[in-house]
């Protein structure tokens, strides 16, 4: 008979006292750093309407800033590469990753605009709608010295790319390579450059929408077997899918314990189905997880020739957020990254690090923008997991 998961419940205790931090703590992140402005409206509007907003927040933002400074409250020493300019936004960008204590030495600091978005929370319907504006004039290989690559590479744990900036990010992720250093990239879209940035990653995390987009297959758990062949120096790959959870791919040696290993190829989706099924019947609010066996999990390729990794699948579930807690979704996939960053370093277990990183994200979703909801390493709801 063939077992397909088994329900993992990670609880928080009472106790809100963490361990101590991780040994290897050091997380370099290069990517987006930006303003926000929130607006917050009772309805989106409709084209040539004026509207009033009922919340207005100015605050630091872009997927690397925002990820690095979930990462920073947990506890992690984090450095970031990015660019802005010597303006106003510049200098609150700074000051407001300064002040969670994210090390900004090495930001390319230049005449020119600082990156910003203006960010549209309907609370109608719980969504966000973003209109970015790149920073001017854009990073350049060149302006990442061999200074800046030494002083953020040295004793570094994890490297950390939100996709942008991608040829200045593959000069840094090829360096980190040279070093054997684990790189973990954000997969948020299909962008230029990804393709060779993916090449160097141990670790993915993907929206939604990317894995079948990036591989072009009819389902989200044979793209996220198509990603582990094509990207052989992977050991995880996540697609997070908001209020519905994750799903997790993590590969596994065929040599794996006898206990653990199911006989036979097993049918992915079928398998990832199962889990799902068993996941949505776990009861209670936080975070839970259900994990497959150790399979050989089997996809055709474009020839209709069967390959295979060897892997388990992870089905995590959301923490269930009160309507009326629930502020504004930006930023959270960010969080949820900050916390599997943690996770990594601090070597938990795969269930442990789903739980962390749904709980870091759904933090941010209690406030308005990506940051102010975020948990510090006291918080009790992720004291335990620490």
């Amino acid at each position: 008979m063939l077992t397909l998961g088994r329900a993992v419940t990670v609880r928080c205790s009472n106790n809100a006292e963490a361990s101590p931090l991780p040994e290897k703590r050091v997380l370099v992140g290069c990517g987006s750093a930006a303003l926000d402005f929130l607006a917050s409206v009772d309805k989106f509007p409709q084209p040539d309407d004026k509207i009033r907003s009922t919340e207005l927040q100015v605050q630091g933002g872009g997927n690397v800033g925002n990820a690095l400074t979930a990462a920073a409250r947990l506890g992690l020493e984090c450095r970031i590469f990015t660019k802005v300019a010597n303006d106003g936004p510049g200098s609150q960008i700074l000051a407001e990753l300064q002040g969670d204590g994210v090390d900004v030495s090495n930001v390319v600091v230049a005449e020119g605009v600082s990156p910003f978005t203006f960010v549209i929370v309907d609370k109608e319907t719980n969504t966000r709608t973003c209109i970015h504006t790149p920073g001017s004039p854009a990073l350049i290989p060149q302006e990442l010295t061999s200074a800046s690559v030494n002083s953020l590479l040295n004793e570094a744990n994890l490297v950390y790319f939100d996709g942008r900036l991608a040829d200045t990010a593959i000069v840094l992720a090829e360096e980190a390579s040279k070093r054997q250093l684990p790189i973990l990239v954000d997969a948020e879209r299909l962008r230029e450059g990804l393709d060779d940035l993916l090449s160097y990653a141990t670790y993915v995390v993907a929206s939604a929408k990317f894995p079948q987009s990036w591989t072009s297959a009819p389902t989200v758990a044979e793209a996220l077997v198509k990603m582990m062949l094509q990207l052989p120096r992977l050991k995880f790959v996540i697609v997070t899918l908001g209020a519905s959870g994750c799903i997790m791919l993590e590969r596994h040696a065929s040599d794996a314990s006898e206990a653990e290993i199911e006989d036979g190829s097993v049918e992915v989706n079928s398998l990832v189905e199962s889990l799902s099924r068993e996941a949505g019947e776990l009861c209670g609010s936080s975070p839970n997880s259900i994990t497959s066996k150790v399979c050989k999990l089997s996809i055709a390729n474009n020839s209709d020739v069967q390959q295979h990794i060897w892997g388990r699948f992870h089905v995590g579930t959301a923490e269930t957020i009160p309507a009326s807690e629930l502020v504004d979704t930006t930023g959270a996939g960010d969080g949820f990254i900050g916390g599997v960053m943690y996770a990594i370093l601090a070597g938990l277990s795969a269930p442990k690090m789903l739980a962390l990183g749904a709980t870091v994200g759904a933090g941010s979703c209690r406030a308005l923008g990506a940051r102010p909801g975020l948990p510090t390493r006291a918080d009790p709801k992720v004291a335990s997991f620490l």
